[in-house]
C-alpha cells in the first residue's frame, strides 16, 4: 500500500444501537457472516458490547453491538447494560440505529436524543421493511427525519438482505481516514471461551420460556484444549447460575432430559466453531438475586 492509497483507507468505530429485538446481533453476524452475537426472538439477548470487524479493500469497520436499550431499567444487570450500551455510542465514530417499521416509541426518542447530544454522525435503519406494506414505512421516515439527527435513513430487511449494501457503504462514507487497527483477517476481538459462553446463552434464550433465560448468567469456569483426559477432546465446564431453585430444576428438566438437549446442541455449534471435538459439561448453581450484585456481574465478565 503506499502513501497515497492510505490516506485514503477509512477505519473507525462503528455503534449498533436501539431497543430490545430491533435485529441489532443479527446485523452484526449477517454482515461479518460468522455468528459473534447470540440471538433469539427474546428481546434482551445481548448482555455484551461485542465486536465484530468487517475488513474491505479500502475500508476497516469495528462494529459494537450493543445491549437493547430499554426505558425502565429493572435491577442492577439493567442498568449496567443500559451503560454498556450508552458508552458504546460514547466511543463511537460513527452511530448506526436500528428500529421496527412502525410509529417512534418514546425509547426510540430517548435513543435519538442520546445520539443527538453526542454530536456523532448517525445513520438509522428501518429494519424489517419486508414485513408492513411499503406506504407504512414513509411516515415513519419522516417521524425519525424531523429530529434531524441522522445523515441518512435506510429502510433494510437485514434477513432477506434488502438495502444491506447501502447500509454498509453509507456506513463507510462516514468513517474517518485512518489506517486498519486489525490484521484484515480478523473477525473478532473476542477469545474462543467468550464465544462458547454466547454459544450456550443463546441455547439457553432458545430452548427455556418466560423468564428463565433473563435469570440465567452463563461461566466458563474451565476450558482447556485437547485434554488428555478427555481422550484429546477440548474440555469446557460451564456453570448456569440461577436465582431460584425452582428456576434449576427447570434448567435440568425431567430425569435431566432439558440440560442434556441444552448441552447437545450447544457441543455440537461449539465444535462446529472451534473445528475440534469437545468435552462439554454443564451444571446448574442457585445464585441468589446475582441480577442486584453488581460484584457478580462483573465477576463473570459482564
Amino acid at each position: 500500500m503506499d502513501a497515497n492509497s492510505e490516506k485514503k483507507f477509512k477505519s473507525g468505530f462503528v455503534a449498533i444501537v436501539g431497543k430490545p429485538n430491533v435485529g441489532k446481533s443479527t446485523f452484526l453476524n449477517t454482515v461479518l457472516n460468522f455468528k459473534i452475537s447470540a440471538i433469539s426472538p427474546k428481546p434482551q439477548t445481548t448482555r455484551h458490547k461485542i465486536l465484530g470487524i468487517l475488513t474491505g479493500d479500502d475500508y476497516q469497520m469495528l462494529f459494537l453491538d450493543t445491549p437493547g436499550i430499554m426505558e425502565k431499567p429493572r435491577h442492577e444487570l439493567d442498568k449496567w447494560l443500559l451503560k454498556r450500551a450508552f458508552e458504546a455510542i460514547d466511543d463511537a465514530d460513527v452511530v448506526v440505529m436500528l428500529a421496527e417499521p412502525a410509529k417512534p416509541e418514546e425509547i426510540d426518542m430517548q435513543i435519538v436524543e442520546k445520539i443527538k447530544d453526542s454530536q456523532k454522525p448517525a445513520i438509522l435503519l428501518i429494519n424489517k421493511v419486508d414485513t408492513v406494506n411499503k406506504r407504512l414505512i414513509l411516515p415513519v421516515i419522516d417521524d425519525f427525519a424531523k429530529t434531524e439527527t441522522f445523515k441518512e435513513i435506510i429502510p433494510v430487511s437485514i434477513l432477506k438482505n434488502i438495502n444491506m449494501d447501502v447500509a454498509l457503504e453509507s456506513i463507510k462514507k462516514l468513517l474517518p481516514e485512518s489506517p486498519p487497527f486489525y490484521p484484515e483477517d480478523t473477525i473478532t476481538d473476542k477469545t474462543e471461551r467468550f464465544l462458547v459462553q454466547e454459544i450456550l446463552r443463546e441455547k439457553v434464550f432458545n430452548l427455556y420460556g418466560e423468564e428463565i433465560p433473563y435469570a440465567c448468567a452463563v461461566e466458563i469456569e474451565e476450558f482447556k484444549e485437547k485434554d488428555e483426559k478427555r481422550g484429546g477432546k477440548d474440555y469446557i465446564r460451564a456453570v448456569i447460575h440461577v436465582e431460584k431453585d425452582n428456576q434449576k430444576k427447570i434448567i435440568i428438566g425431567k430425569e435431566g432430559a432439558k440440560i442434556k438437549k441444552l448441552g447437545t446442541l450447544a457441543r455440537q455449534e461449539i465444535e462446529t466453531l472451534l473445528g475440534r471435538p469437545v468435552y462439554l459439561e454443564l451444571w446448574v448453581k442457585v445464585s441468589e438475586k446475582w441480577r442486584e450484585k453488581p460484584g457478580f456481574i462483573k465477576e463473570i465478565g459482564y
